[in-house]
């Protein structure tokens, strides 16, 4: 079993390392290729400051670009007995990976592959949620004149639209870019040259590793570097949260409007399941999973909280458990906003819901406005309304006008569309691309 960087003479107790390696080994294989970039950036600023020579600078990045293809070809691995994936690296490195570690810890190693990672991984669920995004507007126009019955209290309401329904997610969907956003800010600065938490004596140039990683700054005080380990994953995680929510109800909706009772649209017979012993289902399942797999999303940065809010400044092991979940919780997002956006690209709408005389009632606000518009006060026109439906007197007039600012006549779609891409204008990913390609020498 190979040795641990920090063991010395005493062999650890097999059942202890056991208990604290726990699941590192697979997390980490998470982490790989932001070890490697991580590492290139430190590789290079040692030897501006005289921690490495040139040919051991060239031989490390030489090294550490051939462990990167591997990984991206899925032929690295982390050997058994190997405790993480730093100790893996350096191990592939040979003789001159023993100078790389100068100047640095395995907390802010850890940090830095984090906050690759989270970056990198926040770019995908932003470009799903955008693909979300944009098939909701398109199905929200393709029926913004199909007519559907708007709910308070599980009662019919007023009228709606299709047009509504989709374009009402696709808005929510720009809040949660909002928030993706602000959650890219945070985790796009760099820890790298915080060490343990404190600093280090040898006159690290944290700029340049910042500049060489494309971010925005670094996160300067060393302290607060190590603090944050934790408070982003829980950021992220509730950005992250935020789409799995509007997701969620999403998917109940479908859910409910999908079945016989409602009858408002019906989803591909390919996203439907059937039941063993009634030949007539088409169950929803995907669906339903969707919204289970989206509460689950929602309740990580409870988890992140619950493990670290009783927690003082400094590193400490605890912090060690949040990648079980946070790690793999970006996939699941991603694969729940794909399964989403093929689902809703293929839905039927009912373009007749409203001919059933059950929803008539719908109209009544209409109708009171009409006669409050011919110089019937307001109130009077709300009683007479209501005494003729009471009386089942009340004949609708099923037709709409509404003309404001976001109603069924005028979704501003088009509006919505500027206010999204005007968020993702603000994540800084060419920046970041160009830094990762002089990096690695594309």
């Amino acid at each position: 079993m190979a040795n641990k960087l920090w063991e010395k003479n005493v062999r650890v107790n097999a059942d202890v390392e056991r208990y604290t390696i726990g699941r590192d080994a697979e997390m980490d294989m998470y982490l790989a290729p932001y070890d490697v970039l991580g590492s290139m950036a430190h590789a290079t600023m040692l030897e501006t400051i005289g921690l490495l020579t040139p040919d051991d600078r060239d031989a490390i990045l030489s090294g550490l670009k051939s462990i990167y293809a591997r990984v991206q070809a899925g032929e690295f691995e982390i050997e058994p007995g190997v405790e993480d994936v730093h100790s893996q690296v350096e191990m592939d490195l040979g003789a001159v990976g023993k100078k790389l570690h100068s100047g640095r810890s395995r907390n802010d190693q850890v940090l830095i592959d984090l906050k690759l990672f989270t970056r990198a991984k926040l770019r995908e669920v932003v470009e799903a949620v955008l693909r979300l995004f944009h098939t909701l507007q398109e199905q929200s126009e393709r029926n913004k004149d199909v007519l559907i019955p708007g709910y308070t209290h599980l009662q019919i309401a007023m009228p709606s639209s299709f047009g509504l329904w989709f374009g009402a997610y696709a808005e929510s969907l720009v809040d949660d870019m909002q928030l993706l956003l602000s959650a890219y800010k945070v985790a796009n600065r760099n820890p790298l040259g915080s060490a343990a938490g404190y600093g280090n004596s040898f006159p690290l140039n944290r700029q340049l590793t910042t500049d060489l990683l494309g971010f925005d700054s670094m996160d300067y005080n060393v302290v607060y570097a190590q603090m944050g380990r934790g408070k982003t994953e829980r950021i992220v995680a509730s950005a992250v949260g935020s789409v799995a929510a509007t997701v969620s109800k999403l998917a109940f909706d479908a859910c409910l409007y999908n079945s016989q009772n409602f009858g408002f649209l019906k989803l591909a017979p390919e996203y439907t399941t059937g039941s063993s012993i009634m030949p007539h289902k088409k169950n929803p399942d995907v669906f339903e999973l969707t919204r289970a797999k989206c509460n689950k999303i929602q309740a990580i940065q409870q988890e992140i909280t619950l493990i670290t809010n009783n927690l003082p400044s400094g590193y400490f092991r605890d912090l060690q458990i949040i990648k079980e979940s946070y790690l793999p919780m970006f996939d699941q997002m991603i694969d729940v906003l794909n399964m989403v956006e093929n689902m809703i690209s293929k839905i039927t709408v009912n373009e007749h819901v409203l001919d059933d005389p059950k929803y008539a009632p719908i109209f009544s606000v209409e109708e009171v406005n009409r006669r409050t518009l011919a110089g019937t006060p307001f109130r009077d026109a709300y009683k007479q309304v209501g005494l003729e439906i009471e009386a089942g007197q009340f004949e609708p007039v099923k037709e709409v006008h509404h003309t404001h600012e976001g109603s069924i006549g005028n979704l501003c779609n088009d509006r919505i569309a500027a206010l999204m891409e005007s968020v993702v204008a603000g994540f800084p990913f060419d920046k970041v691309d160009a830094a990762e390609r002089q990096l690695l020498g594309r």
